[in-house]
């Protein structure tokens, strides 16, 4: 037998009202008929009695034991512990979500060893090499612009269809759209196939959907860390493909030496990268099984003893929410840190083969596409390495939180690197200095990457219940690819107003993302040092 406090019977008047969501903290009406009954029982049994009465517990009273007393708040905030000892993952259905995931990857970052002479020699800047950073950023945004429109919906779909067969048409659309860009020669057949890809591709927010459900508390660390391992491998495969096969005509004359090859310089490269897409696709239609939760109606029976929250969880958490219902605040600021990390890493890989390319009488290295292909090749190859063998261990040790600041926190030597081995190379051409500064570039960039593990974890948990999870990775991403498409536009368009105007003596684009990542850390602090609990109504 417990009293009522003041707090409490305001709360229980308003209950007709407002509900509470699990541990999320969010209101919204209870307008659903199966909470009529509820409500009406509710009320009855309040209003019958004096509210400064002692009463028979109500559901929304907690109950109180001689070693543990438990207020409103508590009860709201408690968490279930994480089992110690992870669970084994199940390995070929990972290894299949894994092939899937870097497909993307790879034919994303092969066309960067030559995009920029691509756009010079087709003549879409007309011979002005000091524009070539616009149309370039350009045709690298356009993918992430597309996809930013159709991945929330991909998204949802696969809540209510399924994973697979959102995979395989994101599969099949990559194939088709790389394909189109190899036998582009015109800006907006380039601009058509690159919309192509964004369109038909949702695999970026399916995927992680999928490894937060085949994954669980204890052995997310380890799931999760492998896909930027993979996305990694990916983009050092990429640009291989691209910087390797690019021109085949002047690079393997005996085997390639035809009209068609001269005509289209890039179309291997795409052959390649196309080919591997559609073997994927194979696989995943034969092998791969569905992951997403089935969704299934319980009879609502309504007791004595029966539990608010429990007939809430029980209505909430068996069918997907709708959108405004996933703007809650854990969903809102694990996005944002998404977004913020996300539009900085873009825009570092986009302004990186533009700054190896241009002369160095304008701010550049002077690299060729085969030496820019190692470079990033060997970026992609040690961040893999890295993520594989360190990664779970790293978050085991100092947590998710710090992890992902200590991340983001690479950004600010990031951004200082270019401006000085340009002016050294400048002075003194390009020198062991250059290259010790371009390894110490690859090692950061490897930690930086890791924060993409960290914040996958925080935007699965954040997740108000599991049928939603794919609503919310696609909210997610598409918040991120919005952040995507502005990156590469705005970073080599400032690069080349930087050189044109000599803002800063033509560093200014690198003085500025150097602000916007002192900001991104400010942002990343209001992260809980734990994660979000999550919902396990779904578990049997």
């Amino acid at each position: 037998m417990l009293a009522v406090d003041p707090d409490r019977w305001d709360r229980i008047e308003s209950i007709g009202n407002a509900n509470v969501h699990h541990s999320r903290l969010h209101w919204f009406p209870a307008h659903q008929p199966k909470f009529e009954l509820l409500v009406e029982k509710l009320l009855r049994d309040v209003y019958s009695c004096n509210p400064k009465c002692f009463l028979k517990p109500l559901p929304l009273l907690m109950h109180q034991d001689d070693e543990h007393s438990a207020n409103e708040r508590t009860a709201l905030l408690a968490g279930s512990p994480r089992p110690r000892k992870p669970k084994p993952l199940p390995w070929f259905q990972v290894s299949i979500v894994l092939l899937i995931q870097i497909c993307e990857p790879i034919t994303s970052t092969s066309i960067y060893p030559y995009i920029n002479q691509l756009v010079f020699e087709y003549g879409i800047t007309d011979g002005d090499e000091r524009k070539v950073g616009y149309y370039a950023g350009l045709i690298e945004s356009l993918f992430f612009v597309t996809e930013a429109i159709t991945v929330l919906q991909w998204s949802r779909i696969s809540d209510h269809i399924g994973r697979k067969p959102i995979m395989l048409i994101g599969l099949f659309g990559t194939a088709l759209s790389i394909l189109s860009f190899g036998l582009s020669r015109t800006f907006w057949a380039l601009v058509i196939s690159r919309c192509l890809c964004g369109l038909l591709n949702g695999n970026s927010g399916v995927m992680k959907s999928v490894m937060g459900e085949l994954t669980d508390p204890s052995n997310r660390a380890q799931g999760f860390s492998l896909m930027p391992a993979v996305w990694a491998t990916g983009a050092t495969l990429g640009p291989l493909f691209g910087g390797t096969l690019a021109k085949p005509a002047e690079n393997f004359p005996r085997l390639f030496g035809g009209a068609f090859w001269k005509a289209f310089p890039y179309f291997l490269p795409c052959v390649a990268t196309s080919g591997f897409v559609f073997i994927t696709f194979l696989i995943t239609a034969v092998f791969f099984k569905e992951t997403a939760p089935k969704r299934t109606k319980r009879p609502l029976s309504i007791s004595s003893d029966t539990s608010y929250e429990t007939l809430v969880d029980s209505s909430d958490s068996q069918t997907p929410l709708p959108l405004r219902k996933l703007l809650v605040y854990p969903v809102l600021l694990s996005i944002a840190n998404y977004m913020a990390l996300a539009f900085l890493d873009v825009a570092y890989i986009a302004l990186l083969p533009l700054f190896l390319s241009m002369p160095l009488d304008i701010g550049g290295l002077g690299f060729t596409p085969a030496t820019i292909g190692y470079i990033m090749g060997a970026y992609g190859c040690f961040t893999g390495l890295l993520h594989a063998f360190t990664f779970a261990k790293i978050v085991r040790y100092v947590g998710e939180r710090r992890l992902f600041i200590f991340s983001l926190s690479t950004f600010l030597p990031l951004f200082m690197l270019p401006p000085i081995m340009s002016i050294s190379a400048e002075r003194f051409g390009v020198n062991w200095f250059t290259w010790v500064c371009i390894g110490i570039m690859i090692v950061l960039l490897a930690f930086m990457v890791m924060g993409f593990g960290c914040i996958f974890m925080f935007v699965t948990s954040s997740s108000p219940n599991k049928h939603s999870l794919g609503a919310t990775n696609g909210l997610a991403q598409t918040t991120v690819s919005f952040s995507r498409a502005a990156g590469p536009a705005m970073v080599t368009s400032l690069f080349s107003l930087s050189v044109e105007d000599n803002l800063l003596g033509g560093y200014g684009v690198y003085v500025l993302f150097f602000v916007l990542s002192c900001l991104a850390l400010r942002l990343a602090s209001c992260l809980p040092h734990e994660m979000w609990p999550e919902d396990s109504s779904d578990d049997e």
